[in-house]
């Protein structure tokens, strides 16, 4: 708008309109990798993770200088880095390279992948199994990258639902495949140990992309494949 149309507008009694600014994508920390420096700020060394289950084990009433307690706050700290090391790792590096043009254009799965991850409400242990399809676009992956995929994301606190949708959005930006379904099946600590205290239950999520979203009989046939049992030879 130039500024003889703006003044005309203002004289009319019509206000300038302002054109809207570009919207700047929301960043979800949740989601990204995190590349640790020695600078960091948010770096926190292994020495306050120990001193952090100090006050824990204070909190609840027990003596953190008693025999059987001297090394759990070294152990917690070294668990949780573990537990939690998906963080330092990227999808890229992970890959890295492992991908292939063998000219395949039917469905690829690797189903029963166990996986174990930390809920991020209580930070209590959920674990289950984790099935993986895609169907290629010319393009396939070594089979083990869709286990450490599976592992790199389950290796942050999640909750299910995010974690679901992150393997397969994952997928999906490595090979630009015709589709990528996710189911997984896991039971849930926060809801087994404390709250309403269910044992036997299970939750089950599911992330459908491309094909497998719009084509009823892909996704039926994912869906069977991942029921049936498998019969192994002797």
């Amino acid at each position: 708008m130039t500024t003889a149309s703006a003044s005309a507008n203002s004289a009319s009694g019509h206000p300038a309109v302002t054109p809207p600014s570009p919207k700047v994508p929301e960043v979800r920390p949740d989601r990204a990798s995190r590349v640790v420096t020695s600078d960091d700020p948010h770096e926190v060394s292994q020495e306050d993770m120990m001193e952090a289950v100090r006050t824990i084990l204070l909190g609840v009433g027990e003596d953190p200088d008693r025999e059987g307690l001297l090394k759990t706050p070294k152990r917690v700290a070294e668990a949780m880095r573990f537990l939690t090391s998906g963080y330092d790792q990227s999808l890229e590096d992970l890959v890295n390279g492992a991908i292939f043009d063998e000219g395949h254009n039917e469905m690829v799965l690797v189903r029963d992948i166990t996986a174990f991850s930390l809920c991020e409400h209580h930070m209590l242990p959920f674990m289950g199994r984790v099935h993986v399809a895609y169907i290629p676009t010319q393009k396939v992956v070594g089979l083990s990258k869709l286990a450490r995929i599976v592992e790199m994301y389950s290796r942050r606190l999640q909750v299910q639902e995010r974690l679901t949708r992150q393997i397969a959005e994952a997928v999906q930006e490595i090979l630009d495949p015709q589709g990528v379904a996710v189911v997984m099946e896991a039971t849930h600590m926060c809801m087994v140990m404390r709250g309403v205290q269910k044992p036997g239950s299970w939750t089950v999520t599911s992330a459908m992309l491309g094909a497998f979203q719009e084509d009823q009989r892909t996704r039926d046939e994912f869906l069977s494949l991942i029921r049936h049992q498998p019969a192994f030879m002797a």
